[in-house]
């Protein structure tokens, strides 16, 4: 959606996620965020308090946008075991921005970047029980570390990008390679590392 079309609030915040995900959220002052929109630095404490409640309104614009895609998975897909490749192919295979944002948010060591984990982490087990329901309550592995093992193998190619991609042949993000990923990624979660090899049928359905 073009700018001249957003409110005052949504363009502080697009204009955030932008600034931040390039340049991190300590290296990003409320004045540069309120350029960036084209609008008066005042409109950062008027809408949103301070610069911290400027991130906290991204990470909610952020967290909205995954749950939003997961949700409109719901009968687009007969395999809940694919939805969360599925989205990874739609967001942050499209969307740079968002996995810029996410990788400073999540490296940067604070308690905001922790919490924003947490949120996602509970999302993962939010899913993991509507996964364990499709595939009629069978679950291995340890519930306790089930979401953090889901969370290692959606976010490690985003948090590792800038190392992958120059041992990569093609964008690791391109949706055929995210495809493939997310097809090995199932088959992971369905039979561990060294279970039995799965059939053709399954081999090719992906995540």
């Amino acid at each position: 959606m073009p700018a001249s079309d957003l409110t005052g609030r949504a363009r502080l915040r697009e204009a955030a996620l932008r600034l931040f995900a390039e340049r991190g959220f300590e290296a990003t002052s409320a004045r540069a965020v309120a350029a960036a929109a084209g609008l008066s630095p005042a409109l950062v404490i008027h809408h949103f308090g301070s610069k911290e409640g400027l991130r906290a309104a991204v990470d909610e614009e952020v967290l909205g946008r995954i749950g939003a895609a997961l949700r409109d998975l719901d009968g687009d897909t007969e395999d809940l075991m694919s939805s969360l490749g599925v989205v990874s192919a739609r967001m942050f295979g499209a969307d740079p921005v968002l996995r810029g944002y996410l990788r400073r948010v999540l490296l940067e060591e604070s308690p905001a970047s922790a919490a924003l984990f947490a949120r996602l982490l509970d999302g993962a087990r939010a899913e993991l029980d509507r996964l364990s329901t499709s595939e009629g309550g069978r679950a291995g592995g340890e519930p306790d570390w089930a979401p953090f093992q889901m969370l290692c193998l959606i976010l490690g190619p985003l948090l590792l990008e800038p190392v992958m991609q120059p041992n990569l042949d093609r964008p690791m993000f391109d949706p055929e390679v995210l495809a493939r990923r997310s097809a090995a990624n199932q088959r992971l979660l369905r039979h561990g590392l060294f279970g039995p090899a799965p059939s053709t049928t399954q081999d090719q359905r992906g995540d």
